[in-house]
C-alpha cells in the first residue's frame, strides 16, 4: 500500500505541475492557456539577481525566501542557506547543511523544503528528512537541528516561543524556540492518500489554526498543545481516488475573529474562530496559499483560474481566466497590485478593482513555483533554477 501511495502522490505531484491529467485519453488532457498579450502599463524594474545553488530543479517543493531587516535569507533543496542584503543583493553569509560524507568529495543533500522563516535573531527552515534546522541570522551557524516526526514540508511558524511544524505524516509539532526540544505533538490524521504538501499553521490569541490531509481544519492551544475544535470543510467525492482527495494544504488566515480557509476539491470556507462554526463556504478548491485584504479574498484555484471574492459571504467579485493551467505560483499583494509567477518563467500583474493585467514580463526560464514575496520596498521571488530576483515598480 505504501508504494502505492506513493506512487499516486508522485503522479498527481506531476499532474499539479505540468497540468496534464493522470489518464491517457485525449478527452482527460489539460493544455496549458497560451501567454495572454499584455500591453504592459508601466515595466517592472528589476533591481538585482542572484543565484543561490540549485534551488529545486524539477521537485515539487515551495522552498521560498523569507525577509526580516533588510536581509533576505533563501536556500536550495541540496543545503545552501545564502543571506543577502535587500538593497544590493550582496551576499552576507553562505552555509552548506548538506552531510559530508569524505567519498569522492561529494556530500549527501540536506533535502531542504517547505521555506524559510525567520524570527528574532534565528532563521529556520526543514527538510524532506525529518530535520529542523535553526541558523543564527548573524553569521548564519547552526544554533540547534531537531529531528521531527516526519518529512518537514511546510514552512515552520514562530509565535509564542514556539517553532510550529505540520509533517508530512500528519502530526503538527511545537518546538522550543530556544533550543528546538520537542514540547508536544498533535495526530491531526492522514488519510491512505494525499498530496504532496502540508499547511502551515496561522496563529491568532494563543492557537494554531491549520489544516489536514483530511479535509479538515483544526483549531490547537499552544501552550498544552490540546486540540480545542476541528471543522471538516473539504467532502471526499468522485469517481476516482484522485477525485476524492481533499486535502487543506493551503494556510488559513485569520481575520477579526473569522478564520478562511480552503481545500483541494473541497470549499472555500468561513470559520468562527473561536468556536470553528461554518459562517460560509463557496465551492472552490486550490492547494495555494491566498490573501485576504480590505474585505476581499483573492486566489489561484486549481484549475489557475485568479479570483477575487468578498469576505462577506464569498461573493465573486472578478474572475480571470486567461492563465489556465499555466501553473501558477499563490500570489502575492505588491504595490496595489496581485502578482503571480507561473511555470513557463513569467510574472503576471493584475488590477486589484477589475482582474485585468497590467503588466506581464519574462523572468527565468526554469520557471516559478513557489509564491512571490513583498521585502520592503521590493519584490523577490526565486526560480525552479536557483537564482533570487528583486523587482521595484
Amino acid at each position: 500500500m505504501q508504494l502505492r501511495k506513493t506512487l499516486l502522490v508522485g503522479l498527481v505531484s506531476v499532474a499539479l505541475l505540468s497540468g496534464c491529467s493522470l489518464f491517457n485519453s485525449e478527452e482527460d488532457v489539460v493544455t496549458m492557456s497560451p501567454l495572454p498579450k499584455v500591453e504592459n502599463q508601466f515595466t517592472p524594474n528589476k533591481a538585482w539577481s542572484t543565484s543561490v545553488g540549485d534551488g529545486v530543479g524539477e521537485f515539487y517543493s515551495h522552498l521560498r525566501p523569507a525577509f526580516q531587516d533588510s536581509t533576505i535569507y533563501a536556500a536550495d533543496r541540496h543545503g545552501v542557506v545564502k543571506a543577502m542584503d535587500a538593497d544590493s543583493g550582496d551576499e552576507k553569509w553562505k552555509v552548506d547543511l548538506s552531510e559530508k560524507t569524505g567519498f569522492l568529495s561529494s556530500n549527501r543533500p540536506a533535502l531542504l523544503s517547505g521555506g524559510l522563516a525567520v524570527a528574532g535573531d534565528k532563521v529556520y527552515v526543514g527538510s524532506e528528512k525529518a530535520v529542523v534546522y535553526a541558523l543564527n541570522t548573524a553569521d548564519g551557524k547552526v544554533a540547534w537541528q531537531t529531528k521531527v516526526a516526519g518529512e518537514a514540508i511546510s514552512r515552520p511558524v514562530i509565535s509564542d516561543g514556539m517553532v510550529l511544524i505540520h509533517t508530512s505524516n500528519g502530526l503538527l509539532q511545537a518546538l522550543n524556540e530556544s533550543d528546538g526540544a520537542v514540547k508536544w505533538t498533535v495526530n491531526l490524521d492522514m488519510p491512505s492518500l494525499s498530496l504532496r504538501g502540508e499547511s502551515a499553521p496561522a496563529v491568532a490569541f494563543g492557537a494554531a489554526i491549520v489544516g489536514g490531509d483530511n479535509g479538515r481544519v483544526s483549531a490547537v492551544l499552544m501552550q498544552q498543545g490540546q486540540l480545542i475544535w476541528q471543522q471538516r470543510i473539504s467532502q471526499p467525492s468522485g469517481a476516482t481516488e484522485i477525485d476524492r482527495l481533499n486535502d487543506v494544504d493551503t494556510t488559513p488566515v485569520i481575520v477579526e475573529g473569522v478564520v478562511y480557509a480552503l481545500g483541494y476539491n473541497g470549499n472555500l470556507t468561513a470559520l468562527d474562530l473561536r468556536s470553528g462554526q461554518i459562517m460560509w463556504k463557496r465551492e472552490l478548491g486550490s492547494v495555494n496559499d491566498f490573501i485576504v485584504d480590505a474585505g476581499r479574498i483573492y486566489l489561484v484555484d486549481q484549475n489557475d483560474r485568479v479570483v477575487a471574492l468578498s469576505t462577506e459571504g464569498g461573493v465573486t467579485v472578478w474572475t480571470q481566466s486567461d492563465l489556465l493551467h499555466r501553473n501558477l505560483t499563490p500570489p502575492v499583494m505588491y504595490n496595489g497590485y496581485l502578482v503571480t509567477g507561473d511555470s513557463e518563467g513569467y510574472l503576471h500583474w493584475i488590477n486589484t478593482t477589475d482582474g485585468r493585467f497590467v503588466a506581464q514580463q519574462e523572468v527565468d526560464s526554469s520557471g516559478f513555483l513557489s509564491a512571490p514575496m513583498v521585502a520592503g520596498d521590493k519584490l523577490v521571488i526565486q526560480a525552479k533554477g536557483g537564482k533570487v530576483y528583486a523587482f521595484t515598480r
